[in-house]
C-alpha cells in the first residue's frame, strides 16, 4: 500500500525497516507511519507556498473519501470498517493506528471515510485517495504566503 501513496502522490518513497517482526508487526507499521510523517513535517517547514487542503476516490465498488489539512493540527477521524482480519500480511486493525501514527507525526488532520464490499477494495482506495489528497495539500501555489489567515500553520 506504501506503493500506492508513492505512485499516486508522485512521491519519491525509499523505506527501509527493520522491526520486531517475528513478535508481530504491531511497532514496525507503527514506525514507519511515525517516521513518514515526521519526514513530511520536516519537509514542509513552515508549510509557506502550500495548497494545504487536500480528495475522494471511487474504486469498483468502493468510495473512499479522505479530507486532509496540514494546518500544524493532529486529528483523525476514522470511519471504515473491515470484515476481515487480514488483508494481505496486514492486520485491518493496524490501518488506523497506521493513519494516526501519520497524522500524530505530520500534524495534520485525516478524516478517513470508506465504504464498499470488497475488503481489499477499500483498504487500496483509502491509501490511492491518502496519496492523492497528500500530492494536493502539499503542492506549491507558486506564492510564499503560509496558508492561514493566523500568520501561522
Amino acid at each position: 500500500m506504501l506503493e500506492q501513496v508513492a505512485r499516486h502522490g508522485a512521491f519519491d518513497l525509499k523505506i527501509e525497516a527493520n522491526g520486531d517482526l517475528h513478535i508481530d508487526e504491531h511497532h514496525t507499521i507503527e514506525d514507519v507511519a511515525i517516521t513518514l510523517g515526521q519526514a513530511f513535517a520536516d519537509a514542509l517547514g513552515d508549510k509557506r507556498g502550500i495548497e494545504r487542503y487536500g480528495f475522494l476516490l471511487p474504486m469498483d465498488d468502493c468510495l473512499a473519501q479522505v479530507a486532509l489539512d496540514m494546518g500544524g493540527r493532529n486529528w483523525i477521524v476514522w470511519d471504515a470498517e473491515f470484515r476481515r482480519e487480514k488483508i494481505g500480511d496486514m492486520p485491518t486493525e493496524m490501518f488506523f493506528h497506521f493513519f494516526k501514527s501519520f497524522s500524530d507525526h505530520a500534524k495534520c488532520n485525516l478524516n478517513i471515510k470508506a465504504e464498499g464490499t470488497n475488503e481489499h477494495h477499500k483498504i487500496e482506495s483509502i491509501f490511492k485517495a491518502f496519496a492523492r489528497s497528500l500530492k494536493q495539500a502539499v503542492g506549491r501555489n507558486g506564492g510564499s504566503d503560509i496558508p492561514s489567515t493566523k500568520g501561522i500553520v
